[in-house]
């Protein structure tokens, strides 16, 4: 990763951990089961997902490698929403820490480092967003954020994702690149 692409990356991650850090607050017992604007998961469903995301995150900037093994049961919620805590402050502190510009193995593919940052960004953003939406809270991405994490989306959102790990993309015609970003990734 060159060091701009790495400056560039780590502070998107930054950004983006500390929307979602906003986005964890206040959630209860209540809100495990409440869906999600992914389709079919409920929030709890989502936290374990992200759970699970922040520690491949993790695993690829500290070793160079995501095991795509199967992943271990996530605690009950308060220990749950501290974890998700801790494991952003790992990612970020690991990402800051991480050297070079070799690219980082999944399964039997391989990602540059610098674009394995920005879409842990665009992950970690967005699914901050699905879980403030699932308590009932209006949490705008803001728009720096948004902007840089729509060149992120077009880049690596495929169509061949689309039905699988997104729906298709939504019009729209908003000049707000939070409601963009939602949009292309059919939220």
């Amino acid at each position: 990763m060159s060091t701009t692409t790495g400056v560039r990356s780590v502070a998107l991650l930054e950004h983006a951990i500390d929307y979602t850090s906003l986005a964890l607050a206040g959630i209860g017992p209540e809100h495990l089961d409440a869906p999600t604007p992914c389709a079919a998961w409920t929030l709890r469903d989502l936290l374990d997902h992200m759970d699970d995301a922040l520690a491949a995150f993790t695993e690829a900037a500290l070793v160079g490698e995501i095991d795509l093994g199967p992943v271990p049961p996530a605690p009950e919620l308060d220990r749950l929403v501290e974890r998700l805590r801790q494991r952003a402050c790992a990612l970020l502190a690991a990402w800051r820490a991480r050297y070079g510009d070799e690219p980082v193995r999944i399964g039997d593919g391989r990602l540059e480092a610098g674009v394995l940052a920005g879409v842990g960004a665009l992950e970690i953003a967005v699914h901050g967003w699905d879980v403030a939406t699932a308590c009932g809270r209006d949490h705008p991405l803001p728009s720096a954020l948004a902007d840089a994490l729509l060149e992120v989306a077009a880049d690596v959102v495929a169509a061949g994702d689309r039905g699988r790990r997104f729906a298709p993309a939504r019009p729209t015609d908003s000049a707000d690149a939070g409601e963009r970003l939602l949009a292309f990734l059919g939220r």
